[in-house]
């Protein structure tokens, strides 16, 4: 079968590779219909976080059911499941916690399209077939009559913007929010989408980037472009989205006191200089980590099937299959391959 491959930095080829199959009675073979390329993924392809060898790529999308395990319960073939881009059991201590992106039965940072970073060919989303190691907690049913594409970054982009508001809103109904966007494409948007759908009384959108500035305008936000240097005022929410030590530096300088900073970003093996004195004498709480996905997703489809999430409205370009190898490294704030071309 093909597969979209990372050759080396910069290089991306449709592969042939051996078909999956299935290993166990836990698992599932799923056909990819729609995938979307993650905030991340295009740091991977140029080789920013380096790789000493080929690997797979893609980890966003949804999906058709072709094969089932004996073991696996509650689903068919046939059926379009979103499946989670980690790696998850459903029965150790950590997924019993709702942690599953942690999950104890795999190696750090597993999933599909993250060899550089888990250092295991988990296999990627951009491929012909991809094997699903625990079925039961990893696929997630989809109503019929959504459209793929709309779909493609539910399992994290989407469940990542969702959870940086979520949380903190349900705690603080009607309370303002802040996004600091500083180097993602799409998850800071989606924050603001998720924080206007779940009654935000003001989304404020900060960036330096123009064409995502007036994409989150058109969202519903109040935008401003920013150096990320002294920000206007304070926020009771405030999300940090991005790769630049002044962005998080920023998001916390507004955050108000005994107000809450979620930070969604990635600082691979550098020291960004928190200032810890400010937070603490200010009493600032500052939430990080990954979004758990197979946890999370039951309470994001809801709001994907209600369409009160929007995630086409982000959606800035579609491209077949064909089109894949040259689009991947492209400037883009959401790409989606459709897979059916």
């Amino acid at each position: 079968m093909r597969q979209l491959t990372c050759q080396k930095a910069g290089l991306i080829e449709w592969h042939d590779v051996p078909a999956p199959r299935l290993e166990a009675d836990s698992q599932a073979l799923v056909r990819p219909l729609a995938v979307a390329r993650c905030d991340i993924d295009r740091f991977l392809g140029l080789g920013l976080i380096a790789s000493k060898q080929p690997f797979a790529l893609g980890h966003e999308c949804i999906a058709e059911i072709v094969a089932l395990g004996d073991a696996v319960r509650s689903f068919e073939i046939g059926q379009r499941v979103l499946v989670s881009f980690q790696m998850s059991c459903g029965t150790c201590r950590a997924c019993l916690a709702r942690h599953s992106g942690n999950c104890a039965a795999f190696p750090e940072f597993a999933g599909y399209g993250m060899q550089p970073l888990s250092g295991t060919e988990y296999g990627g989303m951009l491929s012909e077939v991809v094997r699903v190691p625990f079925a039961n907690c990893m696929l997630h049913a989809v109503r019929e009559g959504l459209d793929a594409v709309t779909l493609a970054s539910a399992a994290d982009n989407v469940l990542d913007g969702y959870r940086a508001v979520a949380p903190h809103l349900a705690a603080q109904p009607g309370a303002e929010v802040l996004i600091v966007s500083h180097g993602y494409p799409s998850i800071p948007l989606y924050a603001a989408q998720a924080a206007i759908a779940l009654g935000a009384s003001r989304v404020d959108f900060v960036s330096g980037d123009a064409e995502q500035l007036a994409l989150a305008e058109r969202l519903g936000a109040h935008v401003q472009w920013s150096d990320f240097k002294d920000p206007e005022r304070s926020y009771p929410i405030v999300v940090d989205a991005g790769v630049l030590a002044t962005g998080v530096r920023y998001a916390i300088a507004a955050t108000e006191p005994e107000g809450v900073c979620q930070s969604v970003s990635f600082f691979p093996a550098r020291d960004v200089g928190l200032p810890f004195g400010r937070m603490y004498t200010r009493g600032i709480r500052l939430f990080i980590g990954r979004a758990h996905s197979s946890a999370l997703l039951p309470e994001l489809l809801p709001l994907l099937e209600t369409r009160r999430l929007r995630p086409e409205e982000i959606t800035s370009r579609v491209v077949g299959w064909r089109d894949a190898p040259k689009a991947f490294l492209e400037p883009a704030i959401k790409l989606v391959v459709q897979m059916t071309d």
